[in-house]
Parts: C-alpha cells; sequence; structure tokens
C-alpha cells in the first residue's frame, strides 16, 4: 500500500513538472510570437490604414507586403544558386575554376552572338535607353541568361553542376510560390467558411465579442472601433442588396439578365480588339528594332539611326500597347458593371477577373507571338539550329527583355498615375469651384484595379527569372517603393469608399487571382523548357537541344537502380496523378 501510494505520489508530481513545462513553453512561444510581432514590416502602417480605410482597403496593402517578402526570397534563392557560383568562379574565390565544355555537334554559323554592348565614347541617352530596354551594357551583365556561360564551377575538389542548379532553382522558386499561396489561401478560405456559415452569428460576434479589451492606447482605440464601424456597415449594407435582389419582379429580372448579356458580349468584343492589336504590334516591333539592331549597327550612321528615339519607341510599342490595354480595358469593366446591379464583393471578383483575364492573356500574347518568330522556319531559317536563328542568336535573352520593359514600363506608369493624375486631380477639387470639376469629385481607392496591377508584375516576374533570375531583386524594390507611394495616394488623394469591402473575402479571392496567375506563368515556361530549343550561341544549355535535358543527363550518370526509380517518377504514368493531386 505504501508503494502504491509512493508511485502516485510520484506519477502527479510528474505529471505537475509536465503540465507546469507545458505552460513554461507556452509562454515563451507566445511571448517570442508577441516580440517577432513588431518585426513584421509596415505593422503600424497596416493599422493605420485599417482604422481610416477599413480591412476591405489594408488587405490591399498586406497583400502588397506578402509580394515584397515574395521576391525576395526568390531573389535570395536565384543569386544564392545562380549568380552567386558565377561570380565566385570568376573571380576565383575560394581557388574555384570554371569548366567551359565546347559545344558538340553545331553549326558555327549557330553560335555567333554579338551582344549589343556599348563600346567607346557613349552618350547619356545610349545609358538611359539601355537602362529602359534592358540592351546595350544590361545584356552583358548577370540580369540576364545569356551572361551565364559556364557548364561547371570547381570549388577545391567538389563540381557544381550550373545548368542542373539554374533549372533547378527555376523549379524551386515557382514550387516556393505555389505552396506559400495555397497555404495562406487555405487561412483565407477558413475565414470565409466561418463568415458564410451563418451571417447573424458573425453580427453577433462583431457587436459583443469584437472590442479588444487589452487595448490601452486611445489612438488604437480610436482605430478598432472604426475597423468595427466598417464592417458592421459592410454587413448591413450586404443584407440590403441581397434585400433588394430578393424583391425584384419577373420583369426586372429579365432586363438585369438580358442587360449582362449584353455587356458580356462588349467584354469579349474588348478583349479580342486587345489581344489582336497586342500580336501585330508585337511581330511588328521585333521585326524592325531586331533588325536595327542586329544589323544596322555596322556602321557609324546605322549606330545612330539604331540609338535614335525611334528605335527605343519600336522597342517599346508592345509594352506601351499593353500597357494601354491594362489601362483603358478595366476603366471599361468599371463603368459598364455598374449597370449589372452585383453586391460590393461579387463586383471586385468580376471585375478581378475580366481585368485578370485581359491582363494576364496580354502576356500570353506577347509571348505567343515571340515563339511565333523564334519558331519561325519559313524559308529554311531554322534548318541548322532549330530557331530561327539570325533574328534571335540567343532567344532567351531577347524574351528577358521583353519581361524587364514590361516590368519597367509599369512601374514607370504606376508613378506617372500618381504624379501627374491623382494629385493634380485632388488639388484641383480642392481649390477649383468648377461645377464640371466638383462632379468629379474625389476619387475612391479602386481595390481591384490596385491588385491586378501589383498581380499582373507578378506574373511577369515569375515568368521572366528563367530568362532573367535578377528580375526578382528588381520586383522587390518595384513593391517596396509602391507601397508607400500607394499609401501617400490613398491618404492624402482618396476618400473612404461609399460601399464597404470585406476583408476576409478580398483576401482569399486575392490569392486565388495570383494563383491563377502562378499557374499561367507554368506555360510559358514550360514551353520554353521542354520544347523550344535552346539558344546555341550562348546561356548554360547551349550543349542540350532543350533546357530539360540536363535532367536527363544527369540521371544517367547514376547507379542504375537509381536511374530506374527516377524514370519511373518523371513518367506520365505517376507524374500525370501526382499533379492532378
Amino acid at each position: 500500500r505504501n508503494s502504491q501510494q509512493a508511485d502516485t505520489e510520484h506519477l502527479s508530481r510528474w505529471k505537475k513538472w509536465r503540465r507546469t513545462s507545458s505552460k513554461s513553453l507556452k509562454k515563451a512561444l507566445s511571448e517570442i510570437k508577441g516580440l517577432s510581432s513588431y518585426l513584421v514590416p509596415w505593422r503600424h502602417d497596416l493599422h493605420s490604414i485599417e482604422g481610416k480605410f477599413g480591412t476591405g482597403i489594408q488587405s490591399y496593402f498586406s497583400f502588397l507586403r506578402f509580394l515584397v517578402l515574395l521576391n525576395f526570397i526568390i531573389f535570395i534563392l536565384m543569386f544564392s544558386f545562380v549568380t552567386l557560383p558565377t561570380i565566385i568562379s570568376k573571380y576565383g574565390i575560394f581557388n574555384s575554376t570554371i569548366a567551359y565544355i565546347s559545344p558538340n555537334n553545331i553549326e558555327d554559323i549557330c553560335t555567333i552572338y554579338e551582344p549589343s554592348g556599348n563600346k567607346g565614347l557613349v552618350y547619356f541617352y545610349t545609358y538611359l535607353k539601355d537602362l529602359l530596354s534592358g540592351t546595350g551594357f544590361l545584356e552583358v551583365t548577370s540580369l540576364f541568361y545569356g551572361y551565364y556561360t559556364i557548364d561547371a564551377v570547381w570549388i577545391s575538389v567538389m563540381r557544381y553542376n550550373l545548368p542542373l542548379a539554374y533549372l533547378l532553382a527555376t523549379f524551386a522558386y515557382l514550387a516556393l510560390s505555389f505552396l506559400w499561396i495555397i497555404k495562406r489561401s487555405v487561412e483565407g478560405f477558413k475565414h470565409n467558411l466561418v463568415h458564410d456559415a451563418d451571417p447573424f452569428q458573425s453580427y453577433c460576434n462583431k457587436v459583443f465579442a469584437g472590442w479588444d479589451f487589452c487595448i490601452t492606447d486611445p489612438n488604437a482605440a480610436r482605430l478598432k472601433y472604426r475597423s468595427l464601424q466598417y464592417e458592421l456597415q459592410t454587413d448591413l449594407q450586404e443584407e440590403k442588396l441581397k434585400q433588394k435582389i430578393a424583391e425584384r419582379t419577373m420583369k426586372e429580372k429579365i432586363c438585369i439578365y438580358s442587360l449582362r448579356i449584353f455587356i458580356n458580349i462588349i467584354v469579349i468584343a474588348i478583349l479580342s480588339g486587345c489581344f489582336y492589336s497586342i500580336y501585330r504590334v508585337t511581330v511588328f516591333s521585333q521585326e524592325n528594332s531586331n533588325v536595327s539592331i542586329r544589323n544596322d549597327t555596322r556602321t557609324d550612321l546605322n549606330a545612330d539611326n539604331a540609338n535614335s528615339p525611334v528605335n527605343l519607341l519600336v522597342q517599346y510599342l508592345p509594352s506601351i500597347v499593353i500597357t494601354l490595354a491594362n489601362f483603358i480595358g478595366p476603366l471599361i469593366f468599371s463603368f459598364l458593371i455598374r449597370f449589372e446591379e452585383y453586391t460590393p464583393a461579387f463586383e471586385i471578383k468580376l471585375t478581378l477577373l475580366r481585368c485578370v483575364f485581359v491582363r494576364l492573356a496580354n502576356i500570353g500574347v506577347l509571348l505567343f507571338s515571340l515563339w511565333s518568330q523564334i519558331s519561325d522556319c519559313g524559308s529554311d531559317k531554322c534548318k541548322p539550329c532549330g530557331y530561327n536563328y539570325k533574328l534571335y542568336p540567343c532567344w532567351e535573352s531577347d524574351v528577358g527583355q521583353e519581361m524587364y520593359k514590361l516590368m519597367i514600363f509599369d512601374f514607370i506608369v504606376i508613378l506617372a498615375v500618381a504624379l501627374f493624375v491623382d494629385f493634380p486631380r485632388k488639388l484641383l477639387v480642392t481649390h477649383c469651384s468648377c461645377k464640371l470639376i466638383q462632379w468629379f469629385g474625389h476619387k475612391e481607392f479602386e481595390i481591384s484595379d490596385n491588385v491586378l496591377e501589383i498581380i499582373y508584375g507578378q506574373t511577369i516576374c515569375w515568368i521572366g527569372t528563367f530568362f532573367s533570375p535578377l528580375l526578382p531583386a528588381i520586383a522587390t524594390i518595384k513593391y517596396f517603393i509602391i507601397f508607400y507611394v500607394k499609401k501617400i495616394v490613398l491618404i492624402h488623394t482618396r476618400k473612404p469608399a461609399a460601399r464597404p469591402i470585406r476583408a476576409s473575402s478580398s483576401n482569399f479571392f486575392f490569392l486565388v487571382v495570383l494563383l491563377i496567375g502562378l499557374l499561367l506563368a507554368f506555360v510559358p515556361l514550360g514551353v520554353s523548357i521542354a520544347y523550344i530549343p535552346s539558344s546555341k550561341a550562348c546561356g548554360l544549355f547551349r550543349n542540350f537541344s532543350t533546357s530539360w535535358e540536363v535532367i536527363p543527363d544527369t540521371i544517367l550518370q547514376f547507379p542504375t537502380g537509381l536511374q530506374q526509380v527516377f524514370f519511373g517518377i518523371a513518367s506520365e504514368a505517376f507524374a500525370v496523378p501526382f499533379f492532378v493531386i
């Protein structure tokens, strides 16, 4: 009996120690989490925006912060595994050496690549043109694919397979983006389920349990009060619209559905016109700008023509037309959707879907136009090399330059709209009593347009990183600056939304649209890696028929048993079900 009591006392002590340890660990983790929240970028800015403009607009800035972090990590990945080994080997750091493999069974004509790097006296305008278009001195830097010509790096006795690392780093940043977006989407989906399960319960939670009694700072209390106010306004607005929809007569339903069909026909016509214009402009630009750069720079007179503003305009023509389509299309869609009488949340979603189709499909049409030129094999243009080597001796760098131009031009347009449209409009409305100007009034912060801007830029970054490994660094800087530009524009030139938008549905839908952009980026990258012959005059894959061939070539160096495992994983019987799941 005494021994049983001793065992019981021993067990109770053990349980007490476990309970105490568990509480201590939870408390420590909670404190660490609380301290780490202070390290989150723009924490105070997001709280301030939430209090003044509601959780819907705050969700846009939170989304922008996520993309800054994502691009920074992608940049670290590409720089660490691709750019850094190249720099180390070229400067002989850590006793490293470079291994070059001479091209095998490749005709000499396919290996001719003369980048238009600047030589001799160069004018400031030429540097500016190169900075905007990615040509000249930028074309021969580590920014573009053509710079990387090393087959392997030897560090002491270790061989670093750079072509394999380049391809695996590409797969890694795509997989990282995919998994991270899925993780955040699931969190947003849970919030949507909680809200949609019982609207009355959601309303009661806000009224009776929405306040945080730990708040002691008056400013924080004011922000929390405004945030709850916006949420309740959103709930009441949605219920009012649902009641209005439920009370429609049959005649009103027929009228509204007929109007929606007519508006969708107009939308399809606008999309078709945009796609055809981009295709024609891209073909014209490539044929004229490449001829002037590749051929006309052989003489001093023609070199001046190649560096003329007209040539820069021709190079930027696809970017200009795409930007115009991206600017005009959403304006028309935002105007048309007012007549379709949807709820504010669904209005944002439908406008986003239409605009995302315009923006992402525009990129697709641009790439299709480029591929049609690269693979244009009429009159035996591709016979020796498998691609149009005369027009595109290093086609990967050319595609990278197009993505670079799209990103730079998109950034310039965002800044220009803020400086030359938003602020002048604010000054005119404030200081001019003209009825026409007052009718325009202060503009609301259009969430759908602003989200589309950054999703469009992010899709360009995902596609372009394979052709321009340091593009994520430019995207990180771009979004970092855009955060502050948009914040200043919001605070000084915008008015709060007349119809509040819920943050939970916005966050989830933003990520779904971003996921669509990522999945669409898989298509051009997959075609470029597995289908189009790699350039024989530049890059890491010049000794392979396609970029993908570096994978089976590496697997063939493994033991026989391991080869069978990898080829089994790569087979359609395994790969198709795996990707579907």
